[in-house]
């Protein structure tokens, strides 16, 4: 039986992605685990894997298409297996082909080679857009024209058309409806291509004030940066952060790191302060469980994972990696598998588990020199902290004399919702006994 290729879900509030590129061809043998298609978020682009080992056919949704998360992609089949019905589009109805003319109707000359059956779906865009589908190959049953045919075809003409604007088949209906140039539309899609939704901020936008002086660039908020201001929008304005500050005594963790780095081979991911703040984060946790819990309705769900997120910062904008079960496992595996994920959201090859399932988050911005910050919460999460350089100041000493000591500044945000100051404040005082007596702690 056909295995079903299906859109993943990268985030807990995703709900669609965009297929950016099918990276193998309909009828090109795949193993399982390949890479078949790369696809799009507002905040990441994405490999989609093989499901299993075949050829991959029934292609549902070309490139640039948007997709519910949880839908049927494409297949995997035996080179010995069919396709299941349900391989067409919804929207794509079988049409039966034109009864035969009966004997009487018969014509006495030779009639023309009848055109391949197209759905009324695929009949109607290719009226809206244009296409002679008389010039289009089906891939359906029986060489029956689909939709999917059309707008490839429409998508390779387009392409192939110097100068023409890059946009998806939807773009271009709603642009013709609603009388919009998209010429005059900035496309937010892969590789700048105009969507839906460009075409109804065009008209929804009020009309071009002035450039004023010194103003050298206008750039967009669309994509990652987007999404990113309305999720940050949203964590402000539906959870009413509290906050509270510490100063942490870092001497005995920073021995810790040198130590652990001098024992470990060459090659091996060095321990980063940020490996050993995700340990103590967890052990505190573990001790607050209120911290590592969500608000569902009217339930506060507590988790019994502890999967910290590690905001990275990219070159459009900020996302957060999931580093899974911190608790069970030692420091050098985080420090590993923190070094990993950083990696794969740089070079773009997360995967889908690498952006879900969170449930607390640290956003470190020691290495920029910033001494303390206070961070928005990433929902659906309880908290996040937020971690400031390392600095030396004098501090007061056992005997009430002047020291130096290595002081990083700590933040910690919680939604009031789920929490009183009180559990937070224990949350905090747990996590400074991990930081400044890291032996607390299972290394």
């Amino acid at each position: 039986m056909a295995k079903e290729v299906i859109m993943p879900k990268f985030g807990f509030t995703q709900e669609t992605a965009e297929i950016l590129q099918w990276l193998v061809q309909p009828g090109e043998f795949v193993e399982q685990g390949d890479p078949i298609a790369e696809v799009t978020t507002d905040k990441v682009d994405m490999e989609v894997e093989a499901p299993a080992s075949g050829i991959l056919d029934g292609v549902r949704y070309q490139e640039g298409e948007t997709v519910p998360v949880t839908t049927v992609i494409a297949y995997i089949r035996q080179p010995d297996e069919t396709l299941p019905p349900e391989a067409l589009k919804p929207d794509q109805p079988a049409v039966a082909p034109p009864p035969a003319p009966t004997p009487a109707a018969a014509q006495t000359t030779a009639p023309a080679p009848p055109a391949a059956p197209a759905t009324p779906v695929a009949a109607k865009v290719a009226a809206d857009l244009g296409v002679d589908i008389s010039q289009v190959a089906g891939s359906g049953p029986g060489g029956r024209v689909t939709r999917s045919d059309v707008e490839s075809f429409a998508a390779r003409a387009e392409a192939e058309a110097p100068g023409k604007v890059r946009a998806v088949p939807a773009a271009r209906r709603l642009a013709r409806e609603l009388g919009v140039e998209l010429a005059t539309v900035a496309g937010s899609g892969p590789r700048g291509r105009v969507q839906s939704l460009d075409v109804q901020a065009a008209v929804a936008a009020p009309p071009a004030a002035e450039t004023l002086p010194g103003v050298s660039e206008i750039i967009p908020l669309a994509g990652m940066r987007r999404t990113i201001a309305q999720r940050m929008q949203a964590s402000a304005q539906q959870a009413p952060h509290i906050t509270f500050e510490a100063d942490i005594d870092v001497t005995a963790l920073e021995d810790l790191r040198r130590r652990a780095n001098a024992s470990l081979p060459e090659g091996h991911p060095r321990v980063s302060m940020t490996a050993l703040i995700a340990k103590a984060c967890a052990w505190a946790l573990q001790r607050n469980p209120r911290m590592n819990a969500r608000l569902q309705d009217d339930d506060i769900l507590l988790l019994s994972d502890i999967n910290i997120g590690i905001a990275v910062a990219l070159a459009d904008g900020l996302i957060v990696p999931v580093v899974h079960d911190v608790a069970g496992k030692g420091t050098l595996a985080v420090a590993a598998d923190i070094a990993a994920v950083a990696e794969r959201a740089r070079s773009g090859k997360l995967r889908a588990a690498d952006l879900s399932g969170g449930t607390f988050t640290i956003s470190n911005l020691g290495m920029f020199r910033v001494d303390r910050f206070t961070a928005i919460i990433n929902p659906p999460e309880t908290g996040i902290l937020a971690v400031g350089r390392v600095r030396k100041q004098f501090v007061v000493g056992e005997n009430d004399e002047p020291v130096v000591r290595p002081i990083m500044a700590i933040t910690l945000s919680a939604d009031h919702r789920l929490i009183d100051g009180a559990i937070a404040a224990h949350f905090l005082d747990d996590l400074r006994t991990a930081l400044e007596q890291p032996d607390t702690m299972i290394l």
